[in-house]
């Protein structure tokens, strides 16, 4: 990392420590809930100050945060606002596609025991078989207590043996339904709920509903001949997260502007919900601000129409075996700097300002960065920047760094790009 970077106030003074930290901190968020407990956790060691969203904030300044279920959203402000004062926003997600426990009783079948589960967003279902998996999530009791808990591994998702299924290396298809449902036991002799209820002392019966998720319990790894990759669950898109907590720990309260960190939940699934992207949560946050600060309704919109926003979200590398599935042209690779993020479709909210944008933040954090642009034969996925876009109105960028196997139950970054992104952000909300 270069002086560059590195005066800018980075928790990490290599992309090994932040690794390391990033390691810890995807082992500890297996779902969105965890992850934005961790992040107040975090935050609160940083010196922020937690606010309630459900009362009247009565002071705007400085360090605070708010927490919403799996979302939350933390600023950093100065004392006074000038005439030309934005809001420097960076929108991350806290949750990553797999497997969400449905509501009753466990499935029996031919004597298995096994656990009910749906799709939830997208992943790579071949990717979550015959692995070691966890049960996390929230209980909530019938006086709306809400109850963080999490599991070793006591699931997996069994592939029939070659044996019994001759074409499974030609054409393997896993029926969403039948193929999916992890076992427990043979014989239960404690019902789930009996047992994740146990581990947050609480009685089953008190439980009123849940929402639990299956996870891969492997813990990351750093890899490789040359220890140049790094592997682990859920980068897509705690990874980004991971960076903007790291780049807003140690941000010094900029001079006129108001930092604005925003961790959505729901990404996966499409952002429409209260603590997602498209719900009214970073627009209720930043017109608070505003308002604390005095605003009048027109002084807000124009410092909103000043804003911007950085929406990190993890890219795609260039997929060694796939080439083709790639643009021609543009074939960015692990470690040689975060991804901006480009589509004439608008599936990225990228463009001419947006992208001059980033390139100053990279300059003066001293990282290299990379295009990616789809191949014209390929769908290209979306991220929070349209919506954050559409919902404000304001100049917005697609940035993130490049991964291998995006969606998997396991993906694969390069060591040194979450630390080149976390230094690119340091310097987009320190005025670049």
């Amino acid at each position: 990392m270069s002086d560059g970077a590195a005066s800018l106030g980075i928790m990490f003074d290599s992309a090994q420590q932040h690794i390391d930290d990033l390691a810890d901190f995807v082992s500890a968020s297996p779902t969105s809930y965890h992850a934005a407990d961790l992040l107040a956790v975090r935050l609160r060691q940083a010196g922020f100050d937690q606010v309630d969203p459900k009362q009247p904030l009565s002071d705007v300044t400085g360090r605070k945060f708010l927490i919403r279920d799996g979302a939350v959203v933390a600023w950093v402000a100065p004392a006074e606002l000038s005439a030309d004062s934005a809001f420097r926003v960076v929108g991350t997600h806290t949750d990553s596609p797999g497997f969400k426990v449905k509501p009753g009783s466990n499935i029996n079948s031919v004597g298995w025991s096994q656990l009910p589960v749906e799709v939830y967003g997208g992943p790579l279902l071949n990717s979550w078989l015959d692995r070691d998996l966890g049960v996390a999530g929230r209980l909530v009791t019938l006086d709306g207590t809400v109850h963080l808990v999490k599991t070793g591994p006591i699931a997996r998702i069994p592939q029939l043996a070659i044996h019994l299924d001759r074409t499974a290396n030609d054409a393997l298809k896993l029926d969403k339904q039948a193929n999916t449902q992890p076992i427990l036991a043979i014989e239960m002799r404690q019902g789930l709920m009996e047992h994740l209820a146990s581990l947050v002392g609480i009685e089953a019966d008190d439980v009123a509903y849940h929402d639990l998720f299956v996870f891969d319990t492997q813990r990351p790894a750093v890899i490789g001949v040359e220890r140049e990759f790094f592997a682990s669950a859920r980068l897509d898109n705690l990874l980004s997260t991971h960076a903007a907590l790291a780049a807003v720990e140690k941000l010094d309260v900029p001079e006129s502007d108001v930092a604005v960190f925003a961790a959505f939940d729901h990404e996966e699934v499409g952002s429409a919900t209260t603590t997602g992207a498209g719900g009214p949560l970073l627009q209720d946050a930043l017109e608070r601000i505003a308002v604390g600060y005095g605003l009048s309704f027109d002084q807000t919109k124009a410092m909103i129409a000043r804003s911007s926003c950085i929406s990190a979200d993890c890219g795609h590398v260039v997929h060694p075996g796939y080439p083709n599935h790639h643009d021609p042209v543009n074939k960015p690779l692990p470690n040689k700097g975060p991804l901006l993020k480009i589509n004439a479709n608008q599936r990225y909210a990228t463009d001419g300002v947006g992208a001059a944008l980033w390139m100053r933040a990279c300059e003066q954090a001293g990282v290299p960065t990379q295009a990616f642009v789809s191949n014209n034969a390929m769908p290209c996925g979306s991220t929070i920047g349209p919506i954050t876009a559409t919902r404000l109105g304001i100049t917005t960028v697609d940035v993130g760094a490049g991964l291998l196997s995006m969606h998997s139950a396991r993906e694969l970054c390069g060591v040194e790009d979450p630390h080149y992104l976390a230094a690119a952000m340091a310097a987009y909300w320190s005025g670049a």
